[in-house]
């Protein structure tokens, strides 16, 4: 890797048209930004040209994340570069971190308030899917027979979800105490089909045993 990493900074692998080669601090930022974020978009606040970088120089990235067991992937169509965590095999990365069960709740609900959203056809053009707190706890009741977290933890489990890119938080109404939801493409990444699949399967078991 240090060879593909030492021709793109020296510009041997030539920048986007119009662009400079960028700097080893540049290239690195890119790389951790997405080991942070795993879902990063072209309008991500604050990452610099990260994303320019990881989608131009996307075979690089893609070497580079397949040694640590990732799938690198560029989705032009959500402006979107992203981490894909493959579900088979005992992992002991950050990404792949077993969640806790109000976790897993709140992901599913946004899962499953994006898929009403596309089948609604209530999605912008860069593919958001706008909802509220309300509708992730209406989801959970329902969906799981679960009670939701508290609004506080719900908001502490929302931003660990936003951090990874799936989704942004607008500003909470303090008299209605609702906080309007940017359900983004990426959560379709943290909440992979396989994933769903299991967790619709423990739903189930978990109703059956209450029958």
């Amino acid at each position: 890797m240090l060879e593909p990493f030492r021709a793109i900074v020296d510009g041997e692998d030539l920048p986007p048209p119009g662009a400079r080669a960028p700097s080893e601090e540049e290239l690195t930022r890119a790389l951790q930004v997405l080991l942070k974020s795993q879902c990063v978009y072209a309008g991500t606040p604050g990452i610099g040209r990260s994303y320019e970088l990881a989608r131009h120089y996307a075979p690089f990235f893609q070497a580079y994340f397949a040694c640590l067991g990732y799938q690198f992937e560029v989705m032009h169509r959500d402006q979107m570069v992203c981490l894909r965590v493959p579900p088979e095999g005992v992992r002991h990365d950050a990404q792949a971190e077993r969640l806790r069960k109000d976790e897993t709740l709140v992901l599913l609900a946004l899962r499953l308030a994006y898929e009403e959203g596309l089948r609604a056809h209530r999605v912008t053009t860069e593919g958001v899917v706008e909802c509220t707190t309300d509708d992730i706890v209406e989801s959970i009741r329902t969906a799981t027979r679960s009670d939701p977290p508290e609004e506080a933890r719900l908001t502490d489990i929302l931003r660990l979800f936003a951090r990874k890119g799936g989704l942004r938080l607008g500003e909470r109404d303090k008299v209605e105490k609702i906080t309007p939801l940017m359900v983004m493409p990426g959560i379709a990444v943290l909440s992979p089909d396989a994933w769903m699949d299991q967790v619709r399967a423990w739903g189930a078991a978990r109703g059956d045993e209450e029958a």
